[in-house]
């Protein structure tokens, strides 16, 4: 079998497990590996996990990958439903140094594989018989609930990306009517994701305990499956026979909807573990339970999805339509543009049109000097031919040709230029910014957050330190915990930094800002804390020394040389930092102190009405004078004269 040009990384993201492979050959996997969502702060760091656990250079080799994730994929950004993960597809492509990065709803992709199933990656439960292309329906339950199908078409299939799993549960007997009033004292909508998902099993565990007046044992839902299974518990066995009687009844709906003829798959992580167990469960009777429309489901065949790797599966044949779909229209309409205005261009912009059209990712990221090299134009040429497309200039091109090529707008890095227009100049200072913030976003880790807001709420005093150009990110933060009512001081000085650490109590806060994290007087600074019992609040690089000393560090991962320029794109992740503790901090003690931060409220989107009005704040100390008040940019402008 030939290898595909390169390995592509495949990856099925649950809310417990991510799990990767490489597909080295059309239908060959190699490397699998099964990671614990908990122990990586994020997608990328679980990414970067398995990658550098590959043998040899086999990680560099990688161009393409393919992502199947238990979530609704809309646009450029993903933000997972059932686990705190979030990222930018286009910035996740961007830092994984990938030419494709394409992201599926993870039942979409099981969607997909099914046409390419063996008999023996199947297993039928009950009767039925699936006629030929036919609508497919699949649903299945792990850590939530997924729902898809199949529509064919003349040369295959299209999947559907649904959410299903959040319709309406409907009880049909009395067990499940007593399950539904439980499940509706914890929640204002009981979906059939809330029951058939593995916390589902265990909210119907509690639920059955309670309806027979015992005292409902806190298990998890592997221990209730595994004593069900063992017939150790009744019970579990009870909790066990009425998930699949649910599951019943949203896969009769499912296939009532979808008019599945072609038949219902069911995957996910629970039940093709249930093995014999699930054959002999009223499922199937309660899929036939649709009162005048029984006989219409009895002839759809159900199907328990057997095969070890079917997402992959799926998710590399999306891959692979995808790349074929890029190859053939080279994915951008700007390109098709480009080929319908080429016979109009002079002869030097078609030069530069020819460039753009062989190489339009080369394009995307060189610099207008490399691109006039390479077209062997001048660098006006390369501008010209950009505006005779409509665009104002490279910079706007380049964008309208990122969004093409991977279908969002890419925020990127670009050096500013001395040949750069007024208007070209804004547009790359404000892309770098807003680059960088996307990227400290997907840095953000919910428990390291939740931490550092424990720490400032317990603490009598906090003090910031900081030198150099970040004095100013001290001060700010020092000005927002005053307004409410919070003992705060800044210390900017190497020399008072020392004096002013050896006088900290044990109750007092520490909070060392320095985007470098390798200062020796801030160093100092968090060895004499901790001498003294002092906790410290890091904000500074990863892998940094002080990093490593902080007992919580909040990761901003942006180097610039200080030694050339003043740090602009840094102080403002460090002010922005600041401003997300400070709402924090504002939301943990009530709604008087959240109005005492007006602008940050409105710029985080806190709305003042639902924020929590159990606390009673001592009045905020005056400020001192020449503060601005107006957010991070205008606190850059008024200290850095």
């Amino acid at each position: 079998m030939t290898p595909t040009h390169s390995p592509r990384l495949l990856a099925d993201i649950g809310g417990t497990y991510a799990r990767f492979t490489l597909q080295v050959a059309p239908g060959r996997m190699a490397h699998t590996a099964s990671l614990l969502c908990a122990d990586h702060a994020d997608f990328h760091a679980a990414v970067t996990s398995y990658l550098h656990g590959l043998p040899g250079g086999l990680a560099a080799t990688v161009e393409h990958a393919a992502i199947a994730i238990a979530n609704p994929v809309e646009g450029d950004e993903v933000r997972m439903t059932n686990y705190h993960w979030q990222f930018s597809i286009e910035q996740m492509r961007q830092r994984l140094g990938l030419s494709t990065l394409v992201v599926v709803n993870d039942f979409t992709a099981l969607a997909m594989a099914l046409p390419r199933l063996a008999p023996g990656q199947r297993r039928q439960v009950g009767g039925g018989l699936a006629r030929e292309n036919s609508v497919i329906g699949v649903i299945g339950a792990g850590s939530g609930l997924g729902v898809s199908g199949l529509i064919p078409l003349d040369d295959g299939y299209v999947a559907l990306g649904t959410e299903g799993g959040h319709t309406n549960f409907a009880p049909r007997d009395e067990r499940e009517i007593a399950i539904l009033r439980y499940g509706m004292t914890l929640y204002s909508h009981l979906s059939f994701e809330r029951l058939l998902s593995g916390p589902g099993l265990e909210l119907i565990h509690r639920a059955l305990s309670l309806r027979s007046g015992l005292e409902a044992e806190p298990l998890s839902a592997p221990e209730i499956t595994r004593r069900a299974l063992d017939h150790a518990d009744p019970l579990c066995e009870e909790t066990l026979q009425a998930f699949c009687s649910i599951l019943g009844t949203a896969a009769g709906n499912l296939a009532v909807t979808l008019g599945a003829l072609g038949g219902v798959y069911i995957g996910g992580g629970i039940v093709p573990r249930l093995g014999e167990y699930f054959d002999r469960s009223p499922f199937r009777a309660r899929f036939e339970d649709k009162g005048r429309f029984s006989d219409y489901v009895k002839v759809i065949p159900t199907f328990v999805v057997t095969a070890e790797h079917a997402t992959f599966d799926g998710v590399a044949a999306i891959l692979a339509a995808q790349l074929r779909s890029l190859k053939s229209d080279q994915g951008s309409a700007i390109l098709g543009q480009i080929q319908r205005a080429r016979e109009s261009l002079t002869p030097a912009e078609k030069r530069v049109a020819d460039h753009v059209l062989a190489h339009p990712r080369s394009a995307l990221n060189d610099p207008i000097a490399e691109i006039a090299k390479a077209a062997q134009v001048s660098q006006p040429t390369v501008i010209r031919f950009c505006r005779s497309l409509g665009c104002e200039g490279l910079s706007d091109f380049k964008l309208r040709l990122a969004s093409g090529l991977s279908a969002t707008i890419p925020l990127t890095h670009t050096q500013v230029t001395g040949s750069d227009s007024v208007l070209e100049l804004g547009v790359k200072v404000l892309g770098n910014t807003a680059s960088a913030i996307l990227q400290v976003r997907e840095q953000l880790n919910r428990d390291t957050l939740v931490r550092a807001i424990d720490l400032l709420a317990a603490a009598e005093r906090i003090e910031f330190y900081a030198v150099g150009h970040y004095g100013v990110v001290a001060d700010d933060a020092q000005f927002k915990f005053l307004r409410f009512g919070v003992p705060s001081a800044s210390f900017t000085d190497p020399r008072l930094q020392l004096l002013a650490a050896q006088v900290l109590r044990p109750s007092d806060v520490v909070v060392i800002i320095s985007s470098s994290g390798r200062v020796d007087d801030l160093l100092a600074v968090c060895e004499a804390a901790h001498a003294r019992g002092v906790p410290v609040l890091a904000i500074t690089a990863s892998q940094s020394p002080l990093a490593r000393k902080a007992d919580v560090a909040l990761i901003v991962d942006h180097v610039e040389d200080v030694a050339t320029h003043v740090p602009m794109v840094s102080r403002i992740l460090h002010l922005l930092v600041i401003d997300i503790l400070a709402v924090g901090l504002a939301m943990r003690r009530g709604a008087e102190s959240v109005a005492a931060l007006p602008n940050v409220a409105a710029a985080a989107g806190v709305d003042l009405d639902e924020a929590p009005a159990n606390a009673v704040l001592p009045t905020a100390r005056r400020a001192g004078p020449g503060i601005s008040t107006s957010g991070p940019l205008s606190r850059l402008t008024s200290h850095s004269r």
